[in-house]
């Protein structure tokens, strides 16, 4: 040990003399020190920087990864159905929306712009914004879903835009603002009641959406934020889901992973809540909800209830008579058919059973809701 330590020390005086240092004070030594660890510092440095610039080019290659199949996505459609879908530069839709003044709507993450398409036609431009907490996983996931999917009672992706920081994804336009706004608002009201046949037919509208959505789109897609604000209004007959933000294909997620509950309070499947698994019975619940908000006109909370709470007791009454009269929309002044009271009542209670599973699949609800209607009074809009 004695002549390690001597080679060590032997060794550091040959460096102080190699450095032109003088090898009999202290402060030499010290100086040595300081040196040596400026250069370990600086080997330090140089390999973080190189690891960083690895680590940005990673992720601006993954970046490009997901826009690139964005693009084959759209190039794959164009292929189906020319013309139907396309990108756009972000000046073509400044001077279509005017740069961005018209504003027709409101979303959890984005703002909606009416745009003007220049041969007649209309659009609405919804500019997701990071600020509002709106990323571009988010938007990307909605822009795939919107790819995948082709149903006349599903607001259609019209185009797209990525460019200088900007997420705009350019819509189907439908004139006549959202079912909330018809039900909820002095605008809606100003236009006067919604009659029973009118909701009727929306909530057949909404429910051919989901039963697309769950049996038809490959992967199945599972919604997650039914709601009347997501319902938009041809005229008051007819209506089209909107705003796939929120959607997942796919079926159960893995319960033994941690996620986010997605959703609108009060529309919120209960079991989703307590559980984290989400599923196509999760959107059977919310429309379960809906239903509850088209018989009785009221929002889906009230108070710190939830609608479905409120109706609990009220909903297991026999006596269609007097279920009407407790919870049916007294605005309808009792013009409603019992009878379909009765099957949408009905349906409403199957939809928000607590075990997911005993929940109807969509097509039995869509079978269940048009048997109480008159023949040919709703006939589907052609695909």
């Amino acid at each position: 040990m004695r002549m390690l330590a001597c080679m060590r020390a032997e060794e550091g005086i040959i460096v102080m003399w190699l450095l032109g240092f003088s090898t009999n004070r202290r402060n030499s030594w010290t100086t040595v020190g300081a040196i040596l660890l400026v250069i370990l510092l600086t080997i330090i440095l140089r390999k973080l920087a190189v690891y960083l610039a690895a680590q940005a080019s990673k992720n601006e290659k993954e970046v490009e990864k997901n826009d690139q199949d964005i693009t084959n996505n759209t190039k794959k459609i164009h292929s189906c159905a020319a013309g139907a879908i396309r990108t756009y530069a972000l000046e073509e839709l400044k001077m279509a929306t005017r740069d961005f003044s018209i504003r027709i709507g409101v979303g959890a993450t984005s703002f909606v712009y009416l745009a003007e398409l220049g041969d007649g036609r209309f659009g609405a431009l919804k500019r997701v914004m990071e600020e509002r907490g709106g990323s571009r996983k988010i938007f990307l996931d909605e822009v795939s879903v919107l790819l995948r999917i082709s149903h006349p009672n599903l607001v259609g992706l019209l185009g797209f835009c990525l460019e200088k920081g900007e997420q705009l994804l350019l819509l189907e336009y439908v004139p006549n603002k959202s079912l909330f706004d018809r039900m909820h608002t002095q605008y809606g009201q100003s236009l006067g009641i919604l009659l029973w046949k009118n909701r009727l037919s929306i909530a057949v509208d909404i429910a051919r959406a989901l039963q697309y959505l769950h049996s038809q789109a490959d992967p199945p897609i599972i919604h997650r934020d039914i709601k009347s604000s997501n319902i938009l209004l041809i005229d008051d007959n007819r209506a089209k889901l909107a705003d796939f933000g929120l959607c997942k294909l796919g079926h159960d997620e893995n319960p033994n992973a941690s996620q986010t509950i997605k959703g609108s309070f009060g529309y919120v499947d209960t079991n989703y809540l307590k559980k984290g698994i989400v599923s196509p019975k999760s959107d059977v619940y919310s429309f379960g909800v809906l239903l509850l908000e088209l018989i009785t006109g009221l929002k889906s909370t009230i108070g710190s209830e939830t609608l479905a709470e409120w109706t609990r007791e009220w909903r297991k009454v026999d006596d269609v008579e007097v279920l009407a009269s407790q919870i049916l929309d007294p605005k309808l002044n009792g013009q409603a058919n019992l009878e379909q009271v009765r099957v949408l009542v009905d349906v409403a209670n199957s939809a928000l059973v607590e075990n997911p599973e005993a929940r109807p699949d969509m097509y039995v609800v869509v079978d269940r809701i048009l048997s109480c209607m008159e023949p040919q009074s709703h006939p589907q809009l052609p695909v």
